[in-house]
């Protein structure tokens, strides 16, 4: 519980390898994650070789850690590998639909975290790539994933070169919900949100950005409704484009 409590994402690594019967362990291990129907709906593509990073860096936005690390895990939701055994086994597959897109995205995800958590036990870094799914056509190009599989998280992985300071969180009430869910009053976002607000780093965050709120940093300038609209539409394009749709 400790290093999940203590976890932070770590962007700079060592250039010391991480070896293969290491990654292989934790990746083994990592599969006991729960799954839809014991079918383990997930595939994991490890990157190692320097151009093949060199590739994948502008669908993360040339983020620094895609290079700099010397592993990145691509997670991806799987049911290709379900509907061949299947097809082999003289079964009928029905898994190019939504649900199924769904059900793999989840086991892949729980994998995911599973993988996450070990890493860190064993004293590497890892940092989660949010931009899988908004470039994740470029990503299917280059690692050339077939139809009814679809990356939905990376991982770089590595040995921690540096110790940044922890995220914040919210408080475990603004997302615990007893018995039934309870919609929030603006009295509840000012508790739940105002130690987050006043942290001088989003004080400073919102000056330069010339905001009057945190939140207008992310409506505004991080997540906005345009980027939302066309990734979503992109995104949609790739479910139909990999059979899922």
């Amino acid at each position: 519980m400790e290093t999940i409590k203590n976890r932070r994402s770590i962007r700079k690594y060592k250039r010391d390898e991480v070896s293969t019967p290491l990654l292989n362990e934790l990746l083994e291990t990592a599969a006991r994650a729960q799954t839809m129907g014991n079918l383990q709906l997930y595939s994991v593509v490890v990157t190692h070789d320097e151009s093949m990073k060199e590739r994948l860096a502008p669908a993360h936005f040339n983020q620094p850690m895609v290079k700099g690390a010397p592993i990145v895990l691509t997670f991806c939701a799987d049911f290709n590998r379900t509907s061949q055994w299947c097809r082999c086994r003289k079964a009928d597959p029905g898994y190019d639909n939504m649900l199924s897109f769904m059900n793999a995205a989840s086991d892949a995800l729980l994998f995911c975290q599973n993988f996450c958590n070990l890493a860190e036990e064993r004293g590497l870094g890892i940092c989660y790539l949010g931009t899988t799914i908004y470039n994740a056509g470029q990503i299917i190009d280059i690692l050339k994933l077939p139809k009814l599989v679809v990356p939905v998280a990376t991982i770089t992985v590595g040995w921690p070169d540096e110790y940044p300071p922890q995220s914040d969180r919210l408080p475990l009430a603004s997302f615990v919900h007893q018995e039934t869910y309870h919609n929030y009053t603006p009295a509840d976002i000012d508790r739940h949100y105002s130690a987050k607000e006043a942290l001088p780093e989003n004080i400073h965050f919102v000056e330069i950005n010339q905001k009057e709120t945190l939140a207008q940093i992310f409506t505004d300038i991080r997540y906005t409704r345009e980027a939302n609209v066309a990734i979503s539409a992109n995104l949609l394009e790739v479910l139909k484009q990999q059979g899922f749709m």
